[in-house]
């Protein structure tokens, strides 16, 4: 049992575990210290100094966030008039360097530097003003923008891109010159940086955000010659509602479908029902390798941070990597070939655009080898929060529209699609699919709980049929990186993996909605997200790939079967081995 402390803070008694932190400790007792660089077991560095407090013996204000309780009586002050004074003091040496164009900047009234000024009455922007380097903007990469003139040297970018085990930004020059930038100052798109965006959901200002592609999908809507045609990612109808206020983990499908279509799209789709092509594909694809000495472990290819992981730091390997083109882009062939074919509109008059969690889509949708109508498969990529934007934009309450479903042929998805965004739901929709094609039985149950969950790496066995299946499952690819070594020196004895490139998956993507650390530290924001995705696949009245009527018919009408001819024009793609720090294709 854990050694207890008895301390007070503001007076009010309180036991701790011996080693609490002082930030802890005060939320036991509903008490708030405010952070700016703090982000539990990510950035502990305790670097900003906005948390101090009073400690009575400290000859100093200490840092809540590392400052660790280990005396019995100690007296804590949170809100004293030295502590509130020198936060303020604090932002006010913040904001000497920082570029202040807050109203047109893409978090404002979303920012976490912006609230504690307003909440710290800090009215003299420009009180400590002097030297102020200036940096130049990079827009080099594919999904991302870097504006180190609004950087606030919090490093939580660092930390969010060490986590991820890609280290490609870091703190360089010192003192007042200090930036946050790449080896020998490389622009983004000369590293090996993955586009996962993880840096852009834990920065707290605007120094980090998304390539905005909300104004050429406005223009295209208006556009009576373009019939424009959206997909929405499984991920991000647990999540939307968050850009409106809505509690974390709600699911919002029916209401994220009625903003669509009231913003002018000429037709609603879901990529669900390229996600379930999707199993379809690898399914067959997996188990052709098993039967027919393929190369094992097959790994998925549904996140494209991953592949470019792979393709940069595991170049040898790319032939465990399923062939298959992501649900995004799967979805967007079928649009530009079966739909058009079948509505008589010329592909290259259709603009397919795609509501997705994930930055890193920004840049698959540009990769080569995803054209298969001849035209790239999907034009236009946005972000969750980007949907947001433009749900404000058009002056439509999202929280007062009706639910209404997606359109057809392309819109019918299984339970199996929607759990794609968390980390597990492919395997499992993979499993769902292939036990019953292997054994040629009806589960009776389709749930596989050992592949659900958290954690950055989970393991698994299963019996289906005379086959042995033994499954992995990472998600970051720090975890990605630790299953690769095994599959690299030749000791991984798994016959699928399944890889995303966030931790906890699509749910946790780069694109999904910011939420301030306070939210982050303390909220299990993947958990309740995950539940939420899970919870639609339950009310399903399918939840298996191969049962969706709209697939068979795609598979009867179009495409032959699953890894025709057909379909590996349509819907495979290859890859392409790059060195560690060139210039991403």
């Amino acid at each position: 049992m854990d050694k207890m402390v008895n301390i007070t803070i503001n007076g009010m008694p309180c036991s701790v575990p011996y080693g609490t932190t002082i930030l802890e400790a005060a939320r036991q007792l509903g008490i708030e210290i405010p952070t700016l660089c703090y982000l539990k077991e990510i950035n502990e560095i305790g670097a900003c100094r906005f948390c101090v407090v009073e400690v009575t013996g400290a000859r100093s204000l200490v840092a809540a966030c590392v400052f660790p309780i280990e005396r019995d009586g100690t007296e804590i002050f949170t809100n004293s008039d030295r502590v509130r004074k020198a936060r303020k003091t604090t932002l006010e040496l913040i904001l000497s360097t920082h570029e202040r164009k807050c109203l047109s900047c893409v978090r404002s009234g979303n920012c976490e530097l912006q609230k504690l000024c307003k909440e710290y009455g800090v009215s003299e922007e420009d009180r400590f003003d002097g030297a102020k380097p200036v940096y130049e903007i990079d827009y080099s990469a594919a999904h991302m923008v870097r504006d180190n003139n609004k950087c606030i040297l919090c490093r939580r970018c660092v930390a969010a891109c060490q986590q991820q085990g890609i280290s490609v930004i870091g703190a360089n020059a010192r003192g007042i010159d200090t930036h946050i930038g790449s080896a020998f100052e490389l622009p983004l798109n000369s590293t090996s940086c993955i586009s996962c965006g993880q840096c852009i959901v834990n920065c707290p200002v605007g120094a980090i955000y998304e390539k905005d592609d909300t104004e050429k999908v406005f223009e295209a809507i208006s556009d009576s010659s373009k019939y424009v045609v959206v997909q929405a990612a499984p991920a991000v109808r647990a999540t939307l509602g968050e850009c409106f206020g809505m509690p974390v983990g709600t699911d919002v499908t029916g209401k994220m479908f009625a903003a669509l279509r009231r913003l002018g799209f000429n037709k609603v789709f879901d990529t669900n029902f390229g996600a379930d092509l999707t199993i379809m594909e690898e399914a067959t694809e997996l188990l052709s390798r098993v039967k027919n000495g393929g190369v094992l472990p097959m790994i998925t290819s549904c996140s494209p941070g991953w592949i470019k992981y792979c393709e940069h730091y595991y170049p040898t390997e790319l032939d465990h990597l399923s062939t298959c083109k992501s649900p995004m882009q799967m979805q967007g062939a079928i649009t530009k070939t079966y739909y058009a074919e079948k509505m008589g509109i010329d592909p290259k008059d259709i603009v397919s655009v795609a509501i997705m969690p994930c930055t890193a889509k920004k840049f698959e949708c540009g990769r080569d080898d995803e054209n298969g109508a001849g035209y790239p498969d999907v034009d236009y990529v946005l972000t969750t929060r980007e949907l947001g934007r433009m749900i404000n934009t058009a002056g439509i309450n999202f929280q007062m529209l009706p639910d209404e479903e997606c359109d057809a042929p392309l819109g019918q998805g299984t339970g199996a699609a929607v759990i794609f965004g968390a980390t597990g739901g492919v395997m499992e929709a993979a499993l769902r699919t292939a036990a019953e094609v292997i054994t040629g039985t009806t589960l009776e149950k389709v749930e596989f709980n050992e592949v659900r969950g958290m954690e950055g790496i989970k393991e698994a066995a299963y019996k289906l049929g005379d086959l042995e299946v033994k499954v992995a499952i990472a998600s970051g690819t720090k975890n990605a990186k630790v299953l690769m070594d095994k599959v690299k020196d030749g000791t991984a004895d798994y016959t699928f993996i399944e890889i995303m490139g966030c931790p906890g998956g699509c749910i946790n993507g780069g694109g999904q909605p910011v939420q301030f650390a306070t939210v982050r530290n303390f909220t299990d924001l993947k958990g309740l997200r995950a539940a939420a995705l899970y919870k639609n696949d339950e009310n399903r009245p399918l939840r298996k790939s191969h049962e969706s009527e709209d697939v068979k018919k795609i598979y009867a009408e179009f495409l032959g079967e699953p890894n025709s001819h057909k379909a590996h024009e349509l819907l495979h793609t290859h890859y392409y081995q790059q060195t560690r720090h060139c210039k991403a294709r």
